[in-house]
């Protein structure tokens, strides 16, 4: 028996289908890190300074709240037109994500008032855990 000639090695060419395998799984790899990546910095808002302002690592499922120079309130890129609204949503978020961290983002030429009337909703919605942006001093 001759099983020497039956077999013929051939060169083994490009293999298409494990490179398109790859290249699908890092392109839903970075679809899916550049999701949780974002800041919602589109909003323009200038924050105030602080001499201690550092950049806090993220929290996951964290809600930023943003409020605008003239007192109108952002959450996830959507306007929220009133307070009804505003603690609506807030209380759907205690029941569901007990514990949620918060962050407001409020602009530097914002009146008080306005930053208070959303840590108000806050408080009645029972969050606790809430944090401000701001800026590091250039000093």
């Amino acid at each position: 028996m001759n099983f020497i000639g039956q077999y013929q090695l051939r060169e083994t060419g490009f293999q298409m289908a494990p490179m398109v395998d790859i290249v699908f799984l890092m392109l839903c790899f970075f679809v899916a890190t550049q999701v949780f990546s974002t800041w919602e910095t589109e909003i323009n808002i200038k924050l105030p300074t602080a001499q201690t302002g550092r950049v806090p690592e993220r929290l996951p499922g964290e809600i930023i709240i943003n409020v605008l120079h003239d007192g109108r309130v952002v959450v996830n890129r959507q306007d929220v037109t009133d307070e009804k609204a505003l603690a609506a949503l807030l209380e759907r978020l205690t029941e569901y994500f007990p514990g949620q961290p918060v962050l407001i983002r409020a602009d530097k030429a914002v009146a008080y008032e306005h930053v208070v009337r959303v840590l108000d909703r806050c408080r009645q919605a029972e969050i606790w855990n809430i944090s401000f942006a701001t800026t590091a001093s250039k000093d």
